[in-house]
């Protein structure tokens, strides 16, 4: 007699939400992104496997009031790592889930080897790698000359050993190098699948918080630059964080996007040297331009990123067009606010630019998200335009609406006093961000419009 073998049952999960449909479809019904559905085999077998688990049997938390629980501050501990910390919010916490993602080869490895190596002095440390052997991992530390002695190493990929690893040797921090190369028994689809990383964050995230373990996963990312895999692994995570920069430069940015002990969009500057990643103790030097003379199209501006002030210059070249269609090209700023400030520009100041070519660069690789350079983008802009400098210790900030007039910023008072500190003369700013006590070797302008700003501009020149 023939046996007859079961089909085998399959579903669609889109790689961008975890949405989980029965048969393909072009576009994810959830989230609208298309060609994200990937097929995966439905885990047939019985019993849940999460009612197997020792945790499970343990007795249900008590409901309480919320103000009966004391609001304890999260006690943190040290990287080493001064930047590091930065972007953390302060340091680690027990029992918290970090997520660090970015390009191949951008320094995640060699950073969270550091800070490991650092931490190990006085913590329980586990570096988890399945995308390296101990040998090149041995390689590496040798390379960057950290101490590894206090240091342990597992090169494994199964889920269910990682986690009894964790239980007999009891580490305080662990680091998982890849989550995308982790897979669990408990499911058959192949690791790096939208099941595999979504079960693995989970039970990886469940172990931290029941043993109070910090636990730092690295995440692959797409061409697009976004964390591949599910969007519900930044869900999960109590932290996320992106490694920023150009794999041919020498600097580094590591930006937290989520951080549920810290400020979010917390910027730490690094170097990467022979002997690894440094952190950047004076980083406005990088991003600005050492001029021996001014030169047109160039305006420096302060931007915030979290709680550190940031000294960035705009460029701004603007040359007559030879195509039909004037080209607009950004660099580390919002394309499209860009037309719309050429847009401004011509309405409310009379400067028209629609036969010009016009491109925008923000110098050192930084991403400018803050519409606090609108301001800075436009005198840059007219700068070029006129072919004359602006006047020498000239820092700007500010936003500008569709009506032309010239919106606050916030912080204000922190980015004039990191101006002042670096030596800047003169400060064209909103006119709601203008100081009450005055600025010690700080002349504030305050305008409130953008045809005001230009006129002032034209004053300075004089």
């Amino acid at each position: 007699m023939t046996q007859v073998m079961a089909k085998v049952k399959t579903n669609y999960s889109c790689t961008e939400c975890g949405y989980i449909a029965n048969k393909w479809a072009g576009q994810c019904s959830s989230c609208g992104q298309w060609n994200t559905l990937v097929e995966s085999v439905v885990d047939v077998g019985g019993g849940n496997r999460y009612s197997q688990t020792p945790q499970s049997l343990a007795q249900t938390a008590p409901v309480l009031q919320l103000s009966e629980i004391d609001a304890l501050e999260v006690p943190r501990f040290t990287t080493g790592i001064e930047e590091f910390d930065r972007v953390l919010g302060g340091g680690l916490v027990a029992g918290g889930v970090v997520l660090i993602g970015g390009d191949p080869g951008i320094g995640k490895s060699t950073l969270l080897l550091q800070a490991l190596a650092a931490t190990a002095k006085d913590k329980r440390v586990l570096y988890v790698s399945g995308e390296e052997s101990g040998a090149q991992i041995a390689l590496r530390s040798k390379r960057l000359g950290v101490e590894t002695s206090e240091l342990k190493l597992q090169a494994e990929i199964q889920l269910e050993k990682i986690l009894s690893t964790l239980v007999q040797h009891k580490p305080q921090v662990v680091v998982i190098d890849s989550i995308q190369t982790m897979y669990s028994d408990a499911l058959s689809s192949a690791p790096g699948s939208v099941a595999q990383v979504r079960e693995c964050a989970a039970q990886l995230t469940r172990a931290a918080k029941l043993s109070d373990i910090t636990i730092i996963m690295v995440g692959h990312v797409t061409k697009e630059g976004a964390l591949a895999g599910p969007r519900v692994l930044e869900h999960i995570v109590d932290t996320v964080l992106y490694f920023e920069g150009d794999t041919h430069s020498s600097f580094r940015l590591v930006r937290a996007i989520k951080n549920r002990f810290g400020a979010v969009n917390e910027l730490g500057v690094f170097a990467m040297t022979e002997r690894g990643l440094k952190g950047v103790s004076n980083p406005s030097a990088l991003f600005l331009s050492q001029h021996d003379t001014p030169v047109p199209g160039a305006c420096v501006m302060v931007t915030q990123e979290g709680t550190r002030p940031l000294l960035v210059e705009i460029q701004a070249l603007v040359d007559a067009s030879h195509a039909p269609n004037a080209r607009r090209l950004s660099v580390g700023l919002e394309q499209n606010r860009l037309a719309m400030l050429l847009a401004v520009l011509h309405r409310h100041a009379g400067i028209a630019a629609f036969d010009q070519d016009v491109f925008i660069n923000a110098v050192g690789g930084v991403k400018i998200v803050e519409p606090a350079a609108d301001l800075a983008v436009l005198m840059a802009i007219h700068s070029s335009m006129r072919n004359r400098p602006l006047p020498r210790g000239l820092v700007v900030f500010g936003e500008v609406g569709l009506a032309g007039e010239i919106r606050p910023a916030p912080r204000g008072q922190e980015r004039l006093k990191e101006a002042a500190k670096l030596g800047f003369s003169i400060a064209l700013i909103p006119k709601a961000n203008a100081p009450k006590q005055p600025i010690e070797g700080l002349q504030i302008v305050a305008v409130d419009r953008i045809d005001q700003a230009l006129s002032k501009l034209r004053e300075l020149d004089e």
